[in-house]
């Protein structure tokens, strides 16, 4: 229909995006979890990877890859999310420091670019276009098949969980595990305050190594981080994995009595937050507002914004988990579209809120809402160099200043595969066959 429709199309995956960001007022809303083909197909060999639709759930190809003992490398915490919907963006876990985000170990994409050409791309076919796609925010097409990596996958998994007290003791031993070359193998961190009963949550899923010790320690009024690893194993190194967690824990500085270990399947794991999920549906407490905000922080500033952020602006983290664990930039295929701070190491703090509908108190939308402001204006005024993950800004300037150096090329890009503008208009970066200036 040309520049002279106001039509737009935006792809919708399992209905996780924020800010309405996968919506196309008056335009076309493609239900991405309909597309079936391809079917699901595992592929042996030195580098085995699964063949995938775009609307493809990762829990489904957990479940498949799994059959024939394999897995994919790099995952999300939530696995009921579409391989399109979080190659676009990025897809980050505990395991990203180590092979990096799920944009790092994708092979091929099946493309439907804004120009309506189906297109296959990769690193020697159609380069410019596979790069842009990975990380893009669906500005350039609709990604509507995928070649995702494999690896053998473990049995079962040594889960671990510590508490800190003190936060540069806390950073210090995640940016070392990060670093080294015999580490755990997933790494993620998060941070707690003001909660009561703490340790006795965890008890239901993990017993404490030192259990009077853990009975006695109190986390009500306190600022804690937890740090969470897992070591993976198959049964035949049972008898070792013991001591390799036991010579990895002696290296930190965390609580002592703070220490519980459970062991669980891989796959139990994995789909962890799943279960959660179910509990809050059981409640009628999973269908609410969810304002999540998600920030990557250079090394050099994370200091100073635990201390403005967790020190002044939160009195406490009722209202959903917050995440903090460093990544490693070189991890990162600077080729693709996903922008992150310039330094060698940067932390990725989420603030996953849950607000009460009917509230007017700390746990209402509006409140939640004030308090990012807070933090994102802290960012801006102290100059932070911080870059949002899962993006939302509400004007083109904003989005130029998210992409900083990049802008131009990403402008280019756009112009080269979506030149009128009809893709993804929730992400506000682009009007419809507006006029490009350089």
């Amino acid at each position: 229909m040309g520049p002279t429709s106001a039509l737009t199309v935006a792809a919708r995956g399992h209905g996780h995006s924020l800010q309405g960001q996968a919506q196309a007022h008056r335009g076309i809303v493609v239900n991405m979890e309909l597309l079936k083909k391809p079917e699901m197909h595992v592929h042996y060999g030195k580098l085995p990877y699964v063949e995938v639709s775009g609307g493809e759930l990762w829990i489904n190809i957990l479940h498949e890859t799994l059959r024939h003992g394999l897995a994919p490398k790099s995952w999300t915490d939530y696995l009921h999310l579409t391989v399109g919907g979080t190659l676009s963006n990025a897809g980050i876990s505990g395991q990203a420091f180590k092979h990096g985000p799920q944009i790092s170990n994708v092979y091929e994409l099946e493309v439907v670019t804004g120009k309506g050409e189906v297109l296959n791309c990769s690193e020697k076919q159609n380069a410019d276009l596979f790069y842009s796609v990975l990380g893009g925010l669906s500005q350039f097409g609709i990604i509507t098949r995928a070649k995702i990596a494999l690896e053998p996958a473990p049995m079962k998994v040594k889960w671990i969980r510590v508490l800190y007290s003190d936060f540069s003791e806390f950073a210090r031993d995640q940016e070392y595990l990060i670093s080294s070359k015999h580490t755990f193998d997933y790494i993620e961190g998060f941070v707690i305050i003001n909660r009561t009963g703490l340790i006795n949550n965890w008890r239901s899923s993990f017993n404490p190594q030192h259990p009077l010790q853990a009975s006695q320690f109190n986390s009500e009024g306190k600022t804690l981080y937890c740090l969470e690893m897992t070591k993976n194993f198959n049964l035949d190194e049972a008898g070792t994995i013991n001591q390799d967690v036991e010579t990895l824990l002696s290296q930190l500085s965390f609580i002592p009595s703070t220490l519980f270990i459970s062991e669980v399947s891989y796959l139990e794991f994995l789909d962890r937050v799943h279960l959660s999920e179910m509990q809050l549906r059981s409640k009628g407490l999973w269908d609410v507002p969810h304002p999540w905000l998600n920030l990557l922080i250079p090394k050099t500033k994370i200091h100073d914004f635990n201390k403005e952020v967790f020190g002044n602006i939160l009195t406490d983290t009722s209202n959903g988990p917050v995440l903090m664990y460093p990544l490693k930039k070189y991890k990162w295929d600077n080729r693709t579209s996903a922008v992150t701070p310039e330094e060698d190491i940067f932390y990725i703090v989420a603030f996953l809120s849950s607000a009460v509908p009917s509230s007017t108190g700390n746990n209402s939308l509006e409140y939640i809402l004030a308090q990012q402001k807070r933090i994102l204006d802290f960012c801006k005024k102290s100059n932070i160099g911080m870059k949002q993950y899962l993006p939302h800004y509400a004007t083109q300037e904003e989005w130029k200043v998210h992409f900083g150096s990049r802008w131009e090329t990403f402008l280019q890009k756009k112009q080269v595969f979506d030149p009128l503008a009809i893709l993804a208009p929730g992400q506000g970066i682009f009007q419809k066959a507006m006029h490009f200036s350089q």
